[in-house]
């Protein structure tokens, strides 16, 4: 027997099944869902620059080459890691180690460490690229950031959010009930816009009263990304879901309510 069948077989039925399993499987997907929150308030408060101790504008002093390299490289990982591991052919491979029940708490976990790095290992670039002086619009702008974050966190609840980040998968694995296959499902604002997450990110990253150049380089790779998430991922749920998705396009924009999808 090889080293990888040797693998596959630690996690076989047999273990996956076992009380002991199911156990550690939901103590480690609760460990990843905290590790997920914990990082998504810190989100918040780097991108937002508030009560966080290292925020987009601060940290080590490096030169604008410097700083573009290892923010472009952190940014870079990050997408590789959120995009690769959401792959249909990368789960099928990945689950010959990992037991499907944990395997989207891991994908949580790893994308969840990937931004501590970034935040951790962030070079600022604090050259201000705009300064809203007047009190009442920077005031409207933060209070529209806060609403983007407001609008991902809505948009996670209204289809699942604890499916989303891996708690009902070892839920339903610790009691012993098979995950349903998956809906396709429009309720609330996905009748309104295709990607209400991702329209929370971009207002939430994009709304500052005061953006420097970090804070842009972090807004524009990062809307980038989003573009780019948006295609593999349509392009799997359209794989999953066919002609049903295919007519949902038609009707509902990508991300702007008022505009027809073409």
């Amino acid at each position: 027997m090889t080293q990888i069948d040797q693998q596959v077989h630690s996690i076989g039925p047999e273990v996956t099944g076992s009380r002991i399993f199911k156990f550690i499987a939901f103590l480690y997907g609760i460990a990843a869902y905290l590790v997920f929150f914990v990082t998504i308030l810190y989100a918040i408060g780097f991108v937002m620059g508030v009560m966080v101790p290292k925020t987009i504008d601060t940290g080590s002093d490096a030169s604008t080459v410097e700083a573009l390299i290892i923010n472009l490289l952190l940014m870079t990982l990050f997408a590789l890691q959120h995009s690769v591991m959401a792959r249909k052919q990368f789960k099928a491979w990945w689950t010959q180690f990992v037991p499907k029940p944990v395997e989207r708490s891991t994908y949580v976990l790893f994308a969840s460490l990937s931004l501590l790095l970034l935040f951790w290992q962030w070079r600022p670039l604090p050259s201000v690229v705009w300064n809203v002086e007047d009190p009442d619009l920077a005031v409207t702008l933060v209070t529209l950031s806060f609403a983007g974050w407001v609008l991902v966190f809505t948009s996670t609840f209204i289809i699942n959010h604890f499916e989303l980040f891996g708690l009902h998968q070892v839920t339903n694995h610790l009691v012993g009930k098979e995950t349903a296959p998956p809906r396709f499902k429009t309720p609330l604002l996905y009748k309104f816009v295709r990607h209400p997450i991702y329209l929370g990110f971009i207002i939430a990253f994009w709304a500052a009263p005061t953006m420097t150049a970090g804070h842009l380089l972090f807004a524009a790779v990062t809307t980038l990304y989003i573009f780019v998430g948006i295609a593999l991922e349509e392009s799997d749920l359209i794989d999953l879901f066919g002609d049903e998705y295919r007519q949902y396009r038609q009707r509902v924009s990508m991300l702007i309510p008022w505009r027809r999808s073409v």
